[in-house]
């Protein structure tokens, strides 16, 4: 993330992202759903017998579902792409120009289910915004992740509310909890060693002492791990699977979460992470835990930014 934010010229004119990005959002949650599905009109309702209307209804219905979610992701898909060729300026604008069009698209757009996939969307660019918009330091720290992290919690609890989904949905549930932290440990590790073998991190933690390896946990897991989780996982994953499929949902949001990584400046980074990403979605779609994901999530990064380049890779520290 160092790359990306040292790469910047004008500091001042990114700082305000993240206050276009609340007004949007504000904005977005104005428009309540239910004015979306008062005016959802595709069709007029088929009568008793007509099968083949119905079913050529719903498969026209699938088809506007694809392409009104296939435009905002390979919009999003351009923008991490400027990024990773090192035109920030341009991919700050298409991300900027993708939350406002997604925010708007339900006044011409009267589909509440492309409405709330809309929504779940609008999350990436928001994340993009505000990692961009943070304040500059010297050197990536544990405080970085908490500043991008724990302002974004705020647009991700406003779409939560505001999709009324259920628990169930979201993924909270403490069932087998216990044998999920356990058999998150050794995937973490797995996990973490592929992406450290691919990107070759350095520790973000000065030792291995209990208290570094505690406030790296914690943030790892409640700042970075569930916040992404909800986004990818409990908002997007599930929202896509209930509109168009469980293959499409998991190839999509897998896509999104390996380009979201471009920042690192390395395509196999990208791979690397759409795979873990695939992991975690598929693990999400059997277990419906988001505190297993999360905690999975967590333990990956704790091993890639705190243990393994400490044992491995002798470094100095971002």
């Amino acid at each position: 993330m160092q790359k990306l934010i040292n790469s910047h010229e004008n500091r001042k004119e990114l700082n305000f992202l993240i206050i276009t990005s609340f007004l949007i959002l504000a904005l977005m949650a104005i428009s309540p759903a239910e004015t979306s599905a008062i005016n959802l009109s595709l069709s007029s309702p088929p009568k008793e017998g007509h099968t083949s209307e119905e079913a050529d209804q719903k498969k026209i219905k699938i088809s506007k579902l694809r392409i009104f979610t296939a435009i905002p992701v390979m919009c999003i898909a351009l923008a991490e792409l400027l990024i990773f060729s090192g035109r920030m300026g341009a991919a700050v604008w298409v991300h900027i120009g993708i939350l406002i069009a997604l925010s708007l698209s339900n006044i011409f757009i009267k589909d509440p289910e492309v409405h709330k996939i809309h929504q779940a969307l609008m999350l990436l660019p928001v994340l993009r915004l505000i990692n961009l918009s943070m304040p500059i330091f010297s050197a990536t720290t544990l405080y970085t992740f908490i500043f991008v992290y724990g302002p974004l919690a705020i647009p991700v609890a406003v779409i939560l509310i505001h999709q009324r989904a259920s628990l169930e949905q979201i993924g909270i549930s403490m069932k087998n909890i216990g044998a999920y932290i356990v058999l998150s440990v050794p995937l973490g590790f797995l996990l973490g060693l592929g992406e450290y073998l691919t990107i070759r991190t350095e520790y973000l933690i000065p030792d291995l002492t209990f208290v570094n390896m505690l406030k790296l946990t914690f943030v790892m897991v409640f700042f970075v791990g569930l916040v992404e989780e909800v986004i990818f996982r409990s908002i997007l994953q599930t929202r896509l699977e209930q509109a168009l499929s469980v293959p499409e949902a998991l190839l999509i949001t897998s896509l999104l979460f390996g380009l979201m990584h471009s920042g690192y400046g390395t395509f196999h980074e990208i791979l690397y992470t759409g795979f873990v990403g695939f992991i975690m979605g598929f693990a999400f779609y059997k277990t419906r835990s988001l505190p297993f994901i999360a905690v999975l999530h967590g333990f990956v990064n704790v091993f890639l930014f705190g243990i393994l380049p400490h044992y491995l890779g002798g470094g100095t520290g971002f």
